[in-house]
């Protein structure tokens, strides 16, 4: 067929033919010019193909062929005019030349809906046919606009104006784009010309990009190669270098999802963070807990389980109900009694005999310091440990994980494990590395991608994954804020920049005042005379100037001669005070 505008096209569609696929030929969105549509950038290039999918009315623009102006009419128009209805007056049906139905049974006013217009200028009549008593009842909109034949014909309508009308309908076209994940929404109003192409294109398909937290629900299609369009967006999750490949281009194997769960751990004092897969093959030892005050010591008692603590920092008692604590005093906190602000914590400090000791009632407010005094040495795997023991707890790898070439928690003097995330990953590696692979967290590190269409060869195993993942900062203070019954504590706050003209921590330096009175500089001394230089003995015989000196010299020899004495009589002095 040839070319149509894009309205003349939708307006003369049967929707019973839906789907049709259209190829873009010209108009003023030429040759990949971008646009918005219903808030998303799109972008029409000649030869581009659109599916159409459904077409929506969204209203009829109804233009006054005399005047000119133009009413917009909702889709919901029922063609009444709002005349006032008949009054309701006594009416005998068998009175002779009264109607079968009384005034008030009637439609009150039928020239609400649409009438052909007589023959006017170039306009024709309407096309078609009126259905039977179609003439004198008149047209719904939806009726006139159904018989569309890409020309605009006039028609009559009272309740929009007195004139004839020309309608120019506005649909709402859904269609769908190569590449393009959502449907797409144009006006039927947009000014390109289009051809349909729908016999000839019957093979083509229409890709749609996924997102990998959609292909997290699609087992059914996994494993699947796939191609990334965008990496992923917003803040770094893992320091791995396998995440930094994740861009555009890169070609992707899926294998699964991974049925592993994940424990969130520390390394105190380092300011480094990770996140432990279930298959992690190292083995850890307990260490012992460390409790600052009495309320961690009543949080750290568990059901069955007996707790003994050492005090390593001293207490101060209060009164005769609290003793004070000393460091090295061995106790073991049995429960909490009392109710309110008077909970106390009941305990036993032993005494230097195991049969010694005393009971002791701690309020929970009371300082001081406890480590816990075990002696555990047994191995754990990660799950055995786990079911042993509560978390959070402070452990030490004694063992790295033998499939690791380089276990990082190996090296760390101990490893705080905060709690157990039980987030949906997938197994994925590189199609040049196809034995490489790594876990990915879809909700966390979330990009789009294609995958591939047709059968897929089954991958080879991944031999290898990655069971520790190093944590960026700013994320593992994002995930522990999320942990349910966490109050994480906030990321420390870097220096502020001191910008010009500031002093240390961004202040501006004051004018200069009077300084106090301690810091007042003292008046300055006088001058000290001028300490004269010494000669030498051979310096000192030499007096007087040569023969031919006249009065001037004569004066100056004797001036000269007067500084010599004094300075042998100061250097003789001297000798006496302090002998050589």
């Amino acid at each position: 067929m040839e070319p149509l505008s894009f309205q003349e096209y939708i307006c003369s569609l049967d929707p019973a033919t839906l789907p049709r696929i259209l190829r873009i030929c010209s108009g003023v969105y030429f040759q990949g010019s971008v646009y918005e549509i219903s808030g998303n950038e799109c972008c029409l290039s000649t030869g581009d193909l659109l599916k159409v999918m459904a077409v929506v009315l969204q209203k009829v623009v109804c233009e006054d062929t005399e005047t000119g102006q133009t009413t917009e009419l909702p889709p919901t128009f029922k063609g009444e005019c709002g005349c006032p209805a008949p009054a309701r007056t006594p009416w005998v049906p068998s009175s002779p030349g009264r109607p079968s139905r009384p005034p008030w049974a009637q439609p009150h006013c039928p020239t609400g809906l649409f009438q052909p217009a007589p023959a006017w200028g170039p306009y024709q009549t309407l096309q078609g046919h009126f259905p039977e008593g179609g003439r004198q009842q008149g047209l719904t909109l939806h009726q006139a606009l159904g018989r569309w034949d890409r020309r605009l014909q006039p028609l009559l309508c009272p309740a929009v104006g007195p004139h004839a009308l020309l309608l120019r309908p506005v649909y709402e076209v859904h269609a769908a784009m190569h590449l393009r994940r959502d449907v797409v929404k144009i006006p039927s109003t947009l000014e390109v010309d289009v051809e349909d192409v729908t016999e000839e294109a019957q093979h083509i398909h229409f890709a749609r990009p996924l997102l990998l937290s959609e292909v997290l629900g699609m087992e059914d299609v996994l494993p699947a190669q796939a191609e990334i369009l965008e990496g992923p967006a917003g803040p770094a999750v893992f320091k791995s270098a396998w995440v930094l490949r994740l861009q555009r281009g890169q070609q992707l194997r899926l294998h699964g999802r991974s049925r592993t769960w994940r424990v969130l751990a520390s390394a105190p004092g380092s300011g480094r963070h990770f996140l432990l897969s279930s298959a992690y093959q190292g083995r850890f030892r307990l260490r012992p807990r460390q409790f600052t005050g009495v309320q961690e010591l009543a949080a750290g008692l568990q059901p069955g389980q007996r707790l003994r603590v050492v005090v390593t920092q001293d207490c101060e008692g209060r009164g005769d109900d609290v003793p004070p604590l000393g460091v090295g005093d061995r106790l073991e906190p049995r429960g909490l009694q009392g109710n309110g602000p008077s909970t106390r914590l009941l305990c036993h400090r032993h005494g230097e005999e195991e049969e010694e000791g005393r009971e002791l009632l701690l309020p929970l407010d009371l300082g001081g310091g406890f480590v816990e005094e075990t002696c555990d040495s047994k191995k754990y795997g990660l799950a055995e440990l786990l079911e042993r023991q509560a978390l959070p707890c402070e452990v030490r790898v004694v063992a790295p994980d033998p499939g690791l070439e380089r276990d990082a928690l190996g090296a760390l003097p101990a490893l705080r494990l905060e709690a157990r995330l039980n987030q949906p990953f997938l197994v994925g590696s590189f199609c040049q590395e196809p034995q490489e692979g790594f876990e990915i967290p879809p909700r966390w590190l979330d990009f789009s991608l294609l995958l591939s269409e047709g059968p897929v060869r089954p991958p080879a195993p991944c031999t290898r994954r990655s069971r520790v993942e190093e944590l960026t900062e700013a994320f593992y203070y994002q995930l522990l804020a999320q942990l349910p019954g966490s109050a994480a504590p906030p990321p420390p706050r870097p220096p502020k920049p001191a910008q010009a003209g500031t002093g240390p921590g961004g202040r501006r330096p004051s004018a200069p005042g009077p300084p106090p009175v301690s810091a007042r500089p003292a008046p300055p001394l006088p001058p000290l005379p001028a300490s004269p230089r010494l000669s030498t003995p051979r310096q000192h015989r030499r007096r007087g100037p040569p023969r031919d000196a006249g009065t001037e010299s004569n004066s100056a020899e004797h001036d000269y001669e007067t500084v010599d004495d004094n300075i042998q009589k100061t250097i003789r002095k001297m000798q006496a005070i302090f002998p050589f």
